[in-house]
């Protein structure tokens, strides 16, 4: 872990260097810095340090909804099992929990079916990870991206977020 995150610093420092701007102020530099490795890859830290880019990965309720009813890609709950069982889940989601992400990851696509109940995504396909409030759902996005996953997304609201909104819908 030190390492990864030493190597996002240098990757950082780097990154800064080239841009040619001299003065970066401290929330530029921060908000850099905590970019993930995949977003720092697409080179989104050349177009500056709007708000919208510091949430670079990051995928709201109604996004992950429409993902979901179009089928247009896999979430992933990375939450415990017994999590599932006495918060809930989001309907559609495939629980693979935090500790087991990179593995399954690297399975074949019937291993991962048989083990989890679900399709294995794709390398090219979206990919969303929640998980209860967005802490666990962006390691392993992190994860993802490490492993070839270029769409990986995650849903920092997680599970509180979605209940608050599936609750307040059936209430109206």
């Amino acid at each position: 872990m030190a390492l990864g995150a030493c190597s996002r610093l240098v990757t950082c420092v780097l990154r800064v260097t080239e841009s040619g701007n001299g003065a970066v102020s401290a929330h530029a530099w921060l908000s850099l810095c905590s970019y993930q490795r995949g977003v720092m890859r697409t080179g989104l830290w050349r177009r500056g340090f709007s708000s919208a880019d510091q949430c670079a990965g990051a995928v709201s309720y109604e996004q992950v909804k429409k993902l979901l009813v179009a089928r247009a890609g896999v979430v992933i709950d990375v939450r415990e099992p017994w999590e599932l069982r006495e918060y809930g889940r989001i309907p559609g989601s495939i629980n693979v929990p935090l500790g087991q992400v990179s593995e399954a990851l690297r399975l074949k696509p019937d291993e991962f079916k048989e083990k989890y109940g679900g399709e294995m995504p794709s390398s090219g396909e979206r990919l969303v990870f929640t998980c209860l409030a967005g802490v666990r759902s962006q390691k392993a996005l992190e994860a993802a991206q490490t492993l070839g996953y270029p769409n990986a997304q995650h849903y920092p609201g997680g599970w509180q977020d979605w209940a608050k909104h599936e609750i307040l819908q059936s209430k109206a």
